[in-house]
C-alpha cells in the first residue's frame, strides 16, 4: 500500500467517528472545523486524533499557532474529568514525508530585517505557551503521543519533545538546522533535551546540524516506539491498546518526571528572549542561508501538494 495513501485516512470509519463526535453536545463543534488542524474523536478509546494540515509549507506560521491555541482551549472546554473522557491525545501530520518544518523562517527574516525584537519575542512566547500547556497535558489526566511519519525539523522537533511519548516510522528524520544560519532553536530544545539527555548530548544535537534517524532517536530514548513505513497509525493504535490497563500508572509516571524537571513557562520565555536577541545579530549572509532553506522547503511542499 502506498504510504501517502495510508496517511490520508487517519482512522477506520473516520467519517462515522467524525459524525458521532460532532454531534456530541459536550464537545465544542468548532474543534472539528479548525483551518489547519484535522481533528477526530474516537469514543471507543477516548482518543483525540489531530493531524496538521496547513496550506503551503508545513510550518508553525502565526495562523497555525492560532489554530493550536484554539485547539488547546477547546479541548480544555470539552474534555477532562466530569466532561467527555479523554485518555489519549495524538498529533500527526497530513503532509507526506513531513511532520513539521518548524518555525516560520519567512516571518523570522522579515522581523529580523525590520529590527522587530518585540515581534520575535511575541512569536516565541506564543510557541512557549503552547509547549508549556502540552507538557502539562492541559491539566487533563491523559497521555500525549506524537506520531512522526516524516521530517521533524527545528520547531517541529522541539514540539515533539513536549509529548509524553513519540512513535516514529522508520525513515522519519529529526534535526535542528538553526545553527547552519547562525541561530539556535529557541522554543524548548535546550530545556527539554538537557533534561531528557543531559547537557552534553543536548549540545551535540543542537550544534551539530546533523539529521538523525528514527532509529538513532530510539536508541537515545527520545523516540519510544518504531513502526515500519506507512504503519505508524497502526503502531499508535497498538500502543494505545497496550497502554490501557496501565493508563493511570503511565500518567502518574509522566507527571512525576515533569515534577523532577522543574521546568516552567518563565524559563522557556527567558530562553526565547535570548533567542530573539541572537536573531537580531544575524548578518545578511546568514539571512540568505535561511532564505535558501525556506525556498527548499517551499519546493518540497509544492511537490507534496502535487503528488
Amino acid at each position: 500500500m502506498d504510504s501517502g495513501a495510508s496517511r490520508a485516512v487517519p482512522l477506520t470509519g473516520d467519517e462515522e467517528v467524525y459524525a458521532e463526535s460532532a454531534l456530541h453536545s459536550a464537545i465544542p463543534e468548532k474543534l472539528f472545523s479548525l483551518q489547519g488542524l484535522d481533528v477526530l474523536y474516537d469514543d471507543t478509546s477516548a482518543t483525540l486524533w489531530t493531524y496538521m494540515n496547513p496550506e503551503g509549507r508545513p510550518s508553525f506560521t502565526p495562523e497555525m499557532l492560532d489554530d493550536f491555541e484554539q485547539w488547546q482551549a477547546l479541548i480544555g472546554q470539552g474534555f477532562g474529568p466530569e466532561k467527555v473522557p479523554l485518555r489519549y491525545l495524538v498529533l500527526g501530520s497530513r503532509a507526506a514525508d513531513v511532520f513539521c518544518f518548524g518555525g516560520d523562517l519567512d516571518l523570522f527574516q522579515r522581523l529580523i530585517r525590520d529590527r522587530d525584537r518585540d515581534g520575535l519575542v511575541e512569536y516565541g512566547h506564543r510557541c512557549c505557551a503552547i509547549l508549556d500547556r502540552n507538557i502539562r497535558t492541559l491539566d487533563i489526566p491523559m497521555i500525549t503521543i506524537g506520531l512522526v511519519q516524516g521530517a521533524a525539523l527545528g520547531g517541529g522537533f522541539e514540539a515533539l519533545l513536549s509529548f509524553d511519548f513519540i512513535i516514529a516510522e522508520r525513515g522519519a528524520t529529526f534535526g535542528l538546522p538553526e545553527i547552519m544560519f547562525g541561530l539556535y532553536p529557541g522554543m524548548g530544545a535546550h530545556a527539554l533535551l538537557s533534561r531528557k539527555l543531559g547537557c552534553a548530548m543536548a549540545d551535540r544535537i543542537i550544534l551539530s546540524n546533523e539529521t538523525y534517524t528514527a532509529e538513532q532517536m530510539y536508541e537515545l530514548g527520545i523516540v519510544h516506539a518504531l513502526a515500519e513505513p506507512g504503519d505508524g497509525l497502526n503502531a499508535t493504535r497498538e500502543f494505545i491498546k497496550k497502554s490501557e490497563r496501565r493508563h493511570a500508572g503511565l500518567v502518574g509516571a509522566r507527571r512525576a518526571t515533569k515534577q523532577v524537571w522543574q521546568l516552567d513557562l518563565e524559563e522557556l520565555n527567558r530562553i526565547t528572549e535570548m533567542w530573539a536577541d541572537t536573531a537580531l545579530q544575524l548578518r545578511e549572509q546568514d539571512l540568505k542561508v535561511m532564505n535558501r532553506l525556506v525556498a527548499a522547503q517551499a519546493r518540497l511542499a509544492e511537490r507534496i501538494a502535487a503528488a
